[in-house]
Protein backbone atom coordinates (compact mmCIF):
# COMPACT_ATOMS: atom_id res chain seq x y z
CA UNK A 1 0.00 0.00 0.00
CA UNK A 2 1.25 3.47 -0.84
CA UNK A 3 2.28 5.58 2.13
CA UNK A 4 -0.31 8.39 2.19
CA UNK A 5 2.23 10.93 3.45
CA UNK A 6 5.21 10.37 1.15
CA UNK A 7 3.55 8.58 -1.73
CA UNK A 8 6.22 5.86 -1.46
CA UNK A 9 5.18 2.44 -2.71
CA UNK A 10 6.99 -0.66 -1.37
CA UNK A 11 5.97 -2.44 -4.58
CA UNK A 12 8.19 0.01 -6.47
CA UNK A 13 11.17 -1.78 -4.93
CA UNK A 14 10.64 -4.65 -7.37
CA UNK A 15 12.28 -2.27 -9.86
CA UNK A 16 15.43 -0.58 -8.65
CA UNK A 17 17.45 2.36 -9.90
CA UNK A 18 20.95 1.86 -11.21
CA UNK A 19 22.68 5.21 -11.40
CA UNK A 20 24.98 5.47 -14.45
CA UNK A 21 26.30 9.00 -13.88
CA UNK A 22 29.94 7.95 -13.72
CA UNK A 23 29.85 6.04 -17.00
CA UNK A 24 27.16 7.02 -19.49
CA UNK A 25 26.61 10.30 -17.68
CA UNK A 26 30.18 11.49 -18.21
CA UNK A 27 30.87 10.22 -21.74
CA UNK A 28 30.14 13.48 -23.52
CA UNK A 29 31.40 15.93 -20.92
CA UNK A 30 34.24 18.20 -21.90
CA UNK A 31 35.76 18.15 -18.43
CA UNK A 32 37.22 15.30 -16.38
CA UNK A 33 36.38 14.28 -12.84
CA UNK A 34 39.33 13.25 -10.70
CA UNK A 35 39.45 9.79 -9.18
CA UNK A 36 38.98 11.33 -5.75
CA UNK A 37 35.86 13.18 -6.88
CA UNK A 38 34.44 10.03 -8.43
CA UNK A 39 34.95 8.17 -5.15
CA UNK A 40 33.03 10.95 -3.38
CA UNK A 41 30.18 10.60 -5.89
CA UNK A 42 30.03 6.82 -5.47
CA UNK A 43 29.80 7.12 -1.69
CA UNK A 44 27.28 9.97 -1.82
CA UNK A 45 25.01 7.91 -4.09
CA UNK A 46 25.24 4.90 -1.80
CA UNK A 47 24.64 7.09 1.28
CA UNK A 48 21.45 8.44 -0.33
CA UNK A 49 20.20 4.87 -0.79
CA UNK A 50 20.88 4.16 -4.47
CA UNK A 51 21.33 0.37 -4.65
CA UNK A 52 23.48 -0.11 -7.78
CA UNK A 53 25.85 2.01 -9.87
CA UNK A 54 27.62 1.89 -13.21
CA UNK A 55 30.97 3.50 -12.49
CA UNK A 56 33.06 3.44 -15.64
CA UNK A 57 34.19 1.91 -18.87
CA UNK A 58 37.16 0.19 -20.46
CA UNK A 59 36.58 2.16 -23.66
CA UNK A 60 39.72 3.60 -25.24
CA UNK A 61 40.65 6.75 -23.30
CA UNK A 62 41.65 8.57 -26.48
CA UNK A 63 38.09 8.11 -27.75
CA UNK A 64 36.24 8.59 -24.43
CA UNK A 65 38.61 10.62 -22.21
CA UNK A 66 36.31 10.90 -19.14
CA UNK A 67 36.67 7.11 -18.69
CA UNK A 68 40.48 7.17 -18.53
CA UNK A 69 40.64 6.79 -14.73
CA UNK A 70 38.05 4.02 -14.41
CA UNK A 71 40.50 1.41 -13.12
CA UNK A 72 41.97 3.90 -10.66
CA UNK A 73 38.45 4.44 -9.32
CA UNK A 74 37.93 0.68 -9.03
CA UNK A 75 41.16 0.35 -7.05
CA UNK A 76 40.02 3.09 -4.64
CA UNK A 77 36.75 1.36 -3.72
CA UNK A 78 36.22 -1.40 -1.19
CA UNK A 79 35.19 -4.94 -2.24
CA UNK A 80 31.82 -4.32 -0.60
CA UNK A 81 31.31 -1.18 -2.70
CA UNK A 82 32.46 -2.92 -5.86
CA UNK A 83 29.89 -5.65 -5.30
CA UNK A 84 27.25 -3.02 -6.15
CA UNK A 85 29.12 -1.46 -9.09
CA UNK A 86 29.09 -2.36 -12.79
CA UNK A 87 31.80 -1.58 -15.34
CA UNK A 88 31.25 -1.40 -19.13
CA UNK A 89 33.31 -3.82 -21.19
CA UNK A 90 33.21 -4.84 -24.85
CA UNK A 91 35.88 -7.54 -25.22
CA UNK A 92 37.38 -10.42 -23.23
CA UNK A 93 40.56 -8.33 -22.95
CA UNK A 94 38.52 -5.61 -21.23
CA UNK A 95 37.20 -8.21 -18.77
CA UNK A 96 40.73 -9.46 -18.08
CA UNK A 97 41.99 -5.94 -17.30
CA UNK A 98 38.95 -5.16 -15.14
CA UNK A 99 39.35 -8.38 -13.16
CA UNK A 100 42.96 -7.49 -12.37
CA UNK A 101 41.76 -4.20 -10.87
CA UNK A 102 39.10 -5.88 -8.72
CA UNK A 103 35.92 -5.63 -10.85
CA UNK A 104 33.37 -8.41 -10.36
CA UNK A 105 30.33 -6.94 -12.14
CA UNK A 106 30.72 -6.62 -15.90
CA UNK A 107 28.38 -5.04 -18.44
CA UNK A 108 29.32 -6.66 -21.76
CA UNK A 109 27.92 -4.28 -24.33
CA UNK A 110 27.47 -4.29 -28.08
CA UNK A 111 24.90 -2.90 -30.50
CA UNK A 112 22.02 -4.71 -32.12
CA UNK A 113 22.74 -2.81 -35.34
CA UNK A 114 25.99 -3.55 -37.16
CA UNK A 115 26.43 0.08 -38.21
CA UNK A 116 26.43 1.39 -34.63
CA UNK A 117 28.55 -1.50 -33.38
CA UNK A 118 31.18 -0.69 -36.00
CA UNK A 119 31.14 2.99 -34.97
CA UNK A 120 31.14 2.27 -31.25
CA UNK A 121 33.28 -0.85 -30.91
CA UNK A 122 34.91 -1.28 -34.30
CA UNK A 123 33.43 -4.61 -35.36
CA UNK A 124 30.22 -6.22 -36.57
CA UNK A 125 27.65 -7.35 -34.04
CA UNK A 126 28.34 -11.03 -34.73
CA UNK A 127 32.00 -10.56 -33.88
CA UNK A 128 31.00 -9.18 -30.47
CA UNK A 129 28.65 -12.12 -30.00
CA UNK A 130 31.38 -14.57 -30.96
CA UNK A 131 33.66 -13.18 -28.24
CA UNK A 132 31.05 -13.18 -25.50
CA UNK A 133 31.46 -16.79 -24.24
CA UNK A 134 35.11 -16.09 -23.38
CA UNK A 135 34.05 -12.96 -21.46
CA UNK A 136 31.38 -14.95 -19.59
CA UNK A 137 33.88 -17.66 -18.65
CA UNK A 138 36.35 -15.07 -17.35
CA UNK A 139 33.71 -13.36 -15.21
CA UNK A 140 32.41 -16.62 -13.77
CA UNK A 141 35.94 -17.85 -13.01
CA UNK A 142 36.32 -15.08 -10.40
CA UNK A 143 32.80 -15.47 -9.02
CA UNK A 144 31.54 -12.42 -10.92
CA UNK A 145 28.38 -11.56 -12.81
CA UNK A 146 28.09 -10.40 -16.40
CA UNK A 147 25.30 -8.61 -18.21
CA UNK A 148 24.30 -8.83 -21.86
CA UNK A 149 23.87 -5.16 -22.79
CA UNK A 150 22.19 -4.42 -26.13
CA UNK A 151 22.69 -0.87 -27.36
CA UNK A 152 20.42 0.42 -30.15
CA UNK A 153 17.70 -2.04 -29.12
CA UNK A 154 15.06 0.28 -30.58
CA UNK A 155 16.64 2.57 -33.17
CA UNK A 156 20.05 3.09 -34.78
CA UNK A 157 21.42 6.55 -35.70
CA UNK A 158 22.65 5.18 -39.03
CA UNK A 159 20.08 2.54 -40.04
CA UNK A 160 16.90 3.78 -38.38
CA UNK A 161 14.34 1.46 -36.68
CA UNK A 162 15.68 -1.82 -35.31
CA UNK A 163 13.67 -5.00 -35.87
CA UNK A 164 12.53 -6.43 -32.49
CA UNK A 165 13.02 -9.91 -33.94
CA UNK A 166 16.74 -9.17 -34.21
CA UNK A 167 16.81 -8.26 -30.51
CA UNK A 168 15.10 -11.57 -29.68
CA UNK A 169 17.49 -13.45 -31.95
CA UNK A 170 20.45 -12.10 -29.97
CA UNK A 171 18.72 -12.65 -26.62
CA UNK A 172 18.23 -16.32 -27.55
CA UNK A 173 21.65 -16.84 -29.09
CA UNK A 174 23.47 -19.61 -27.14
CA UNK A 175 26.60 -17.46 -27.16
CA UNK A 176 24.88 -15.19 -24.59
CA UNK A 177 24.31 -18.04 -22.13
CA UNK A 178 25.58 -17.26 -18.66
CA UNK A 179 24.56 -13.60 -18.64
CA UNK A 180 22.74 -12.80 -15.42
CA UNK A 181 20.89 -9.79 -16.87
CA UNK A 182 19.88 -8.38 -20.22
CA UNK A 183 20.06 -4.60 -20.70
CA UNK A 184 17.77 -3.10 -23.35
CA UNK A 185 19.08 0.32 -24.30
CA UNK A 186 17.09 3.05 -26.02
CA UNK A 187 20.41 4.61 -27.00
CA UNK A 188 18.88 7.52 -28.91
CA UNK A 189 15.85 8.12 -26.69
CA UNK A 190 13.52 7.73 -29.69
CA UNK A 191 11.29 4.93 -28.35
CA UNK A 192 7.77 5.48 -27.05
CA UNK A 193 6.10 3.62 -24.15
CA UNK A 194 4.21 1.17 -26.36
CA UNK A 195 7.43 0.07 -28.06
CA UNK A 196 9.24 -0.29 -24.76
CA UNK A 197 6.42 -2.31 -23.22
CA UNK A 198 6.20 -4.58 -26.25
CA UNK A 199 9.94 -5.32 -26.41
CA UNK A 200 10.35 -5.89 -22.67
CA UNK A 201 7.34 -8.22 -22.73
CA UNK A 202 8.75 -10.22 -25.62
CA UNK A 203 12.19 -10.50 -24.01
CA UNK A 204 10.57 -11.58 -20.74
CA UNK A 205 8.36 -14.23 -22.35
CA UNK A 206 10.40 -15.38 -25.35
CA UNK A 207 14.00 -15.54 -24.09
CA UNK A 208 15.89 -17.15 -21.18
CA UNK A 209 14.89 -15.93 -17.74
CA UNK A 210 17.18 -13.07 -16.74
CA UNK A 211 16.83 -9.85 -14.85
CA UNK A 212 15.78 -7.19 -17.37
CA UNK A 213 17.37 -3.74 -17.20
CA UNK A 214 15.92 -0.82 -19.15
CA UNK A 215 18.36 1.93 -20.14
CA UNK A 216 16.60 5.01 -21.46
CA UNK A 217 17.51 8.45 -22.73
CA UNK A 218 15.26 11.50 -22.49
CA UNK A 219 15.86 12.99 -25.95
CA UNK A 220 12.15 13.30 -26.75
CA UNK A 221 10.97 13.82 -23.17
CA UNK A 222 9.75 10.26 -22.61
CA UNK A 223 12.53 8.93 -20.40
CA UNK A 224 10.40 8.52 -17.27
CA UNK A 225 7.32 7.33 -19.19
CA UNK A 226 9.37 4.72 -21.03
CA UNK A 227 11.01 3.56 -17.80
CA UNK A 228 7.64 3.13 -16.10
CA UNK A 229 6.38 1.21 -19.14
CA UNK A 230 9.42 -1.06 -18.91
CA UNK A 231 8.78 -1.72 -15.22
CA UNK A 232 5.12 -2.50 -15.84
CA UNK A 233 6.17 -4.98 -18.53
CA UNK A 234 8.63 -6.77 -16.26
CA UNK A 235 11.91 -4.86 -16.08
CA UNK A 236 13.60 -5.15 -12.69
CA UNK A 237 16.08 -2.29 -13.06
CA UNK A 238 15.97 1.14 -14.71
CA UNK A 239 19.04 3.23 -15.45
CA UNK A 240 19.35 6.96 -14.79
CA UNK A 241 22.01 9.64 -14.39
CA UNK A 242 22.09 12.61 -12.08
CA UNK A 243 20.78 15.82 -13.70
CA UNK A 244 20.10 13.90 -16.92
CA UNK A 245 23.79 13.85 -17.81
CA UNK A 246 24.99 11.68 -20.64
CA UNK A 247 24.80 10.52 -24.21
CA UNK A 248 26.77 8.37 -26.62
CA UNK A 249 29.67 9.92 -28.56
CA UNK A 250 28.91 7.52 -31.41
CA UNK A 251 25.15 8.16 -31.58
CA UNK A 252 24.35 11.47 -33.31
CA UNK A 253 21.06 12.87 -32.06
CA UNK A 254 21.13 11.32 -28.60
CA UNK A 255 20.78 13.50 -25.52
CA UNK A 256 21.23 12.79 -21.84
CA UNK A 257 20.05 9.85 -19.79
CA UNK A 258 16.78 9.91 -17.95
CA UNK A 259 17.51 11.83 -14.76
CA UNK A 260 17.94 9.67 -11.66
CA UNK A 261 16.14 12.32 -9.60
CA UNK A 262 13.11 12.12 -11.93
CA UNK A 263 13.00 8.33 -11.85
CA UNK A 264 13.16 8.26 -8.06
CA UNK A 265 10.47 10.90 -7.67
CA UNK A 266 8.24 8.95 -10.06
CA UNK A 267 8.75 5.50 -8.52
CA UNK A 268 9.10 6.49 -4.84
CA UNK A 269 10.89 3.35 -3.59
CA UNK A 270 10.32 2.64 0.08
CA UNK A 271 13.84 3.76 1.04
CA UNK A 272 13.52 7.21 -0.54
CA UNK A 273 12.96 10.17 1.76
CA UNK A 274 12.57 13.85 0.89
CA UNK A 275 15.98 14.45 2.48
CA UNK A 276 17.51 11.68 0.39
CA UNK A 277 16.07 13.06 -2.82
CA UNK A 278 17.26 16.52 -1.78
CA UNK A 279 20.79 15.19 -1.31
CA UNK A 280 20.73 13.80 -4.85
CA UNK A 281 19.39 17.08 -6.23
CA UNK A 282 22.27 18.91 -4.55
CA UNK A 283 24.79 16.37 -5.85
CA UNK A 284 23.47 16.68 -9.39
CA UNK A 285 23.62 20.48 -9.18
CA UNK A 286 27.20 20.38 -7.94
CA UNK A 287 28.28 18.02 -10.70
CA UNK A 288 26.81 19.98 -13.60
CA UNK A 289 28.37 23.15 -12.18
CA UNK A 290 31.77 21.45 -12.04
CA UNK A 291 31.38 20.03 -15.53
CA UNK A 292 29.81 23.07 -17.17
CA UNK A 293 26.79 21.01 -18.28
CA UNK A 294 23.04 21.80 -18.20
CA UNK A 295 20.79 20.32 -15.54
CA UNK A 296 17.97 18.47 -17.33
CA UNK A 297 16.20 17.08 -14.24
CA UNK A 298 12.57 18.13 -13.95
CA UNK A 299 12.45 16.87 -10.36
CA UNK A 300 15.24 19.29 -9.55
CA UNK A 301 13.11 22.08 -10.99
CA UNK A 302 10.19 20.99 -8.82
CA UNK A 303 12.37 20.66 -5.75
CA UNK A 304 13.49 24.28 -6.22
CA UNK A 305 9.92 25.60 -6.57
CA UNK A 306 8.01 27.73 -4.07
CA UNK A 307 5.45 25.02 -3.24
CA UNK A 308 6.42 25.02 0.41
CA UNK A 309 3.45 22.91 1.53
CA UNK A 310 4.82 19.97 -0.49
CA UNK A 311 7.32 17.99 1.55
CA UNK A 312 9.50 17.06 -1.43
CA UNK A 313 10.43 20.72 -1.98
CA UNK A 314 13.87 21.70 -0.75
CA UNK A 315 13.92 24.01 2.25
Amino acid sequence: MTDPKTGNDPQADVAILRDVTLRDGLQLTGKMLSTERKVEVVRALFAAGVPELEIGSLARPDLVPPMANTLELVSALTPEELDRCWVWVATPRHVEKAIAAGVRRFQYCFSVSDAHNRANIGRDTDASLEAMPAAVDQAHAVGGSIQLCLATAFTCPFDGPVDPDRVLEIANDPRTDGAADIVLADTLGQAVPGQVSALVTRVRTESPQRRIVYHGHDTWGLGVANSLAAVAAGASVVDGALAGLGGCPFAPGASGNTASEDLLFATRPSWLTPAGLGALVHLGEDLVTELGEPNRSRARQGARSDAQAFEWVLR
